[in-house]
């Protein structure tokens, strides 16, 4: 698992050196069906109240069949939910408790600590069986002085959740993915170079077989992000969430969309994600991923809580107003 983790951290490096003008606002990209940003007003995906509306997210997978994965690190056991930790050195991955009432539910939390020049940060992976639509709802909070973000919660597609093909998701970066091989989308934030305060704005980045290619003609990424989008606040929690619904293999019908507070935010179709039925988002991780290319501050912290991944809309565990 170790040798594995140090190829993924070489992927990404190689990825962090390339050009980042590669990232694109999603309007007119693809090779093949070019997917389509819908009308916020006009989208018929819901928002505010969800599945998590009246009850709290330590019940959720009892008391809703749509629940796939919960975890809101209450238990006092580091990732013990999880399949797999990177935790470099010991010291990234730690559980906080907050002592006022700001955290949303409980009082436990997960602290990512990115040592920059001595580690990447790190983070937590979970595989699970997929559905048609996934949605991802986690919330997380950005220290004061944390800096910008090279890559945060990224849902993979693999073949299979056993075997070599469990792995099919992970790594590529450079490269264009086959429609049979693997896909990826992540909720992650975007500082356009520096030009906006860290940790920046929210912006999906997405690998899929018919992405567009780099000035460089590598693969790097394409980015999916509203035109006009305020900052990501500091020093308070953030619920945020995502879905990813498949498209039937070879169509241009698959769909992604999300929310920052209960409030839609983005909402993009016409994507041919896969040419196969086996290839299914299946696999989350949850991390806080640094590089010195565009961070400086020594130490960026930042905590997440109340990981829920579903078949339906999750939403916050209470409706809350974005005054970001």
């Amino acid at each position: 698992m170790r040798s594995h983790n140090r190829t993924l951290q070489r992927c990404d490096l190689v990825a962090m050196r390339a050009t980042f003008a590669s990232i694109l606002t999603i309007c007119c990209l693809s090779v093949g069906a070019e997917p389509v940003a819908v009308e916020l007003g006009k989208s018929t995906l819901p928002s505010g109240a969800g599945l998590a509306a009246d009850a709290a997210a330590t019940n959720l997978e009892t008391q809703q069949p749509a629940i796939i994965f919960v975890d809101d690190f209450e238990s006092g056991q580091l990732g013990a939910r999880w399949d797999e930790a990177r935790n470099p050195n010991g010291n990234v991955l730690s559980l906080a408790t907050f002592d006022d009432d700001s955290a949303p539910v409980g009082s436990q939390s997960l602290k990512v600590s990115a040592h920059l020049g001595q580690d990447t940060g790190g983070g937590l992976t979970k595989w699970f069986p997929s559905s048609p639509q996934v949605f991802v709802r986690f919330y997380t909070r950005f220290v004061s002085d944390c800096d910008y973000v090279h890559h945060f919660v990224t849902l993979r597609a693999n073949r299979s959740l056993t075997g070599k093909d469990r792995w099919s998701g992970f790594g590529g970066a450079g490269d264009r993915p086959q429609g049979d091989q693997r896909f990826s989308t992540a909720l992650e934030p975007w500082g356009n170079w520096r030009k906006w305060p860290a940790p920046g704005r929210w912006n999906f980045y997405s690998y899929w077989h018919e992405m567009t290619a780099s000035p460089d003609g590598r693969y790097w990424g394409n980015a999916f992000r509203p035109e006009q989008q305020a900052g990501i606040p500091k020093d308070r929690w953030i619920c945020c969430e995502f879905m990813l619904r498949h498209n039937t293999p070879g169509q241009p019908n698959g769909e992604q969309a999300y929310w920052i507070d209960g409030q839609l935010r983005g909402h993009w179709q016409g994507i041919n994600w896969r040419t196969d039925e086996a290839l299914q988002a299946n696999a989350l991780t949850l991390e806080s991923y640094v590089t010195d290319r565009w961070t400086e501050n020594p130490l960026n912290v930042v905590y997440f809580d109340n990981l829920v991944i579903a078949s339906e809309y999750i939403g916050p565990v209470t409706t809350q107003s974005d005054g970001d």
